[in-house]
């Protein structure tokens, strides 16, 4: 059996491979691949109406093209040294992709929520995402360089601080760790003195009634899904029975007491649905289900997975389904699980995972943070990515990797800001692209496992 001592030394010997300091060099290679041609490849797999409303997200900023860019910066941090201290990544972890939310006992609690891109890879990668998106969060805000990059630093410090004391912890101390009301105190004196509040965690637990108030009404006698095309529209006949049959499917994947519990609800409505901005265009639905009454709803969504935009670069994933991919990682990385957890193959072959509908309170608009509450809010993310990565990854290599110094957030601060740099360009890129009606149509790529381009539907 490895010891602790054996394995603060691989993690001492990780630097010989990839040292601190060399994660703040960052040059786009001379052979880089065009953003927009990337983009426009994703763009060939999805739902071709709205492809332009993809573009026209993205183009809203430039915080809002890193939202949508993850498979640029996957490419772009590919050639660059690995530590080798592989953990399951979120592979998405921007600002946004974190928040409060109540677990099903109703406590609150601050973690990650998004797990598309979910694959086991370089620690690093996940740290150098969060960090180049406070930084353009900040800059997007009008903030100095000099403040966006201190916050920058607080994210990786706070993650290497937090990543030091899990490695002090017993297993089962590091698998319960929780990031609960009591620490988000500090966020909420920040929102408080800030010019901005940036919706500050609620004071009591929430149930999944915010969400089904905001997207459904009782007008007559049932309730139903509010209409807001493009965002929220109905489906056909069609769909809606093929819904109905996948479900059976999903139900298959959960454990034997959720499929219990699932059994007391009935679907009663169903509608597509528009999220996000990376992930517009892919297929993605609202189910509303009913249990004891009208009183008692339940809001599930089914939503297609992908391959990760990590996979060309790092392990091909272990699970040949996409769906049971993201579950697998989200059930891995999050800290309170969600019970309604699974996967389905629908028509065409297409990959999809089912999840709860949940109330998310987070910052309404980063880029409007005041620097002292970025810096705080970018701290907790930091310290939420430690926790999630010290389930799947040896938390004692990487603690020593990091070591007590502020080396590696020092480095990875001069990345992110180099990286906005970047991010800037590919944003004006597209701006432009966009006023002269010449996005780049990219050549369908070869069919990867089962997922095809095409129409949804039977």
């Amino acid at each position: 059996m490895t010891t602790p001592a054996d394995r603060a030394e691989r993690g001492r010997a990780a630097r010989k491979d990839a040292s601190r300091s060399s994660h703040g060099l960052w040059i786009p290679g001379a052979d880089r691949i065009d953003p927009l041609a990337v983009l426009a490849r994703q763009a060939t797999h999805r739902v071709p109406d709205l492809v332009p409303l993809r573009y026209e997200r993205m183009a809203a900023s430039p915080y809002a093209f890193l939202r949508g860019a993850a498979a640029v910066m996957a490419a772009d941090l590919a050639p660059q040294p690995r530590t080798g201290l592989t953990v399951q990544l979120c592979g998405d972890a921007h600002l946004l992709n974190f928040g409060v939310f109540a677990t099903p006992g109703g406590a609150l609690v601050f973690d990650l929520n998004d797990f598309d891109e979910t694959l086991p890879g370089p620690f690093e990668w996940d740290v150098k995402r969060l960090a180049a998106s406070v930084v353009v969060a900040a800059l997007d805000g009008g903030a100095p360089a000099a403040d966006a990059r201190d916050a920058a630093r607080a994210a990786a410090g706070a993650y290497r601080t937090a990543m030091r004391h899990l490695a002090h912890l017993g297993e089962l101390g590091v698998w319960y760790e929780r990031i609960g009301a009591a620490d988000l105190r500090p966020l909420v004196r920040a929102a408080r003195r800030g010019r901005v509040t940036a919706q500050p965690p609620p004071t009591r637990p929430r149930t999944c009634l915010r969400p089904v108030e905001e997207l459904t009404d009782t007008a007559g006698e049932r309730r139903r899904i509010i209409h807001d095309p493009p965002l929220l529209e109905p489906v056909g006949r069609l769909d809606t029975a093929m819904l109905r049959r996948i479900f059976i499917g999903y139900r298959s994947t959960l454990p034997e007491e959720q499929r219990v519990l699932l059994d007391r609800f009935r679907l009663v409505d169903v509608a597509r649905k528009v999220t996000g901005v990376g992930s517009v265009g892919t297929r993605c639905f609202v189910v509303l289900l009913e249990g004891r009454d009208a009183g008692d709803p339940l809001l599930l969504q089914i939503k297609e997975a992908e391959r990760s935009v990590l996979e060309p670069h790092v392990q091909q994933s272990v699970y040949p389904h996409q769906g049971r991919r993201v579950v697998a990682g989200q059930r891995l990385l999050q800290a309170a699980g969600d019970v309604f957890l699974g996967w389905v193959t629908g028509p065409e072959g297409r990959h999809f995972y089912w999840r709860r509908l949940r109330d998310m309170r987070g910052p309404a608009v980063v880029e409007a943070m005041a620097p002292d509450l970025l810096r705080t809010y970018a701290e907790l993310c930091g310290r939420a990515l430690a926790r999630a990565h010290a389930r799947s990854g040896d938390r004692i290599a990487i603690a020593h990797y990091l070591g007590g110094s502020d080396t590696f957030e020092r480095a990875v601060a001069d990345f992110a800001l180099r990286y906005a740099d970047r991010n800037a360009a590919d944003h004006a890129a597209l701006v432009a692209a966009l006023a002269a009606d010449r996005i780049p149509v990219a050549a369908p790529a070869p069919a990867a496992g089962v997922v095809r381009a095409g129409s949804y539907g039977p």
